[in-house]
């Protein structure tokens, strides 16, 4: 993680309780991803006019990927705030077998330092307490992108992202 962070590496996660109710379209990208995608382009954006973002993830078994892969395709292609994102980030992803892949193995790393260690408001389960210097380390990794939002010129968003309902505002009757 030192090794990332004197190459100005950047972590990006959506944490999700493992009890958050789940999207029941099956064709709809779920709000987790949403929320990466989201950062992800708020940190090209601030990154330069000619940044470009590629999406990787850790191999999926095929049906799983297609799936994915179709999901990524309709909100890239077929919703305003996809198309949108699209102009900075692929919208085509590499999958790749972590035990071959340093930063999907550095990817991994963290998502379980977040998971065991990581803690903020809504997040209630208990920490390890002896991964903190390692959850400190992950953070450092964390991007902040500032944007108006709700009134605030000032807005901060944090690349790790708690998300507690996996369902689309569709879904939700916000549509």
């Amino acid at each position: 993680m030192e090794i990332s962070a004197r190459f100005r590496c950047r972590a990006f996660a959506s944490i999700v309780d493992r009890n958050a109710p789940r999207t029941a379209n099956p064709e709809v990208l779920r709000k987790d991803y949403a929320y990466l995608f989201e950062r992800y382009f708020y940190f090209l954006e601030d990154a330069g006019e000619n940044s470009l973002g590629l999406v990787v993830f850790d191999e999926l078994e095929r049906v799983q990927s297609h799936i994915l892969i179709e999901q990524m395709n309709r909100y890239f292609q077929e919703t305003w705030t996809g198309r949108t994102r699209a102009s900075k980030v692929i919208p085509e992803p590499f999958f790749v077998h972590s035990e071959l892949t340093t930063g999907v193995q550095l990817a991994d790393l963290i998502a379980y330092l977040l998971s065991w260690g990581f803690r903020i408001p809504g997040m209630d389960a208990a920490a390890r307490r002896e991964l903190k210097p390692l959850v400190d380390r992950a953070c450092n990794l964390r991007y902040r992108a500032v944007r108006e939002k709700m009134g605030n010129p000032n807005f901060g968003i944090w690349s790790f992202a708690l998300i507690n309902d996996l369902r689309a505002r569709e879904e939700l009757g916000e549509g």
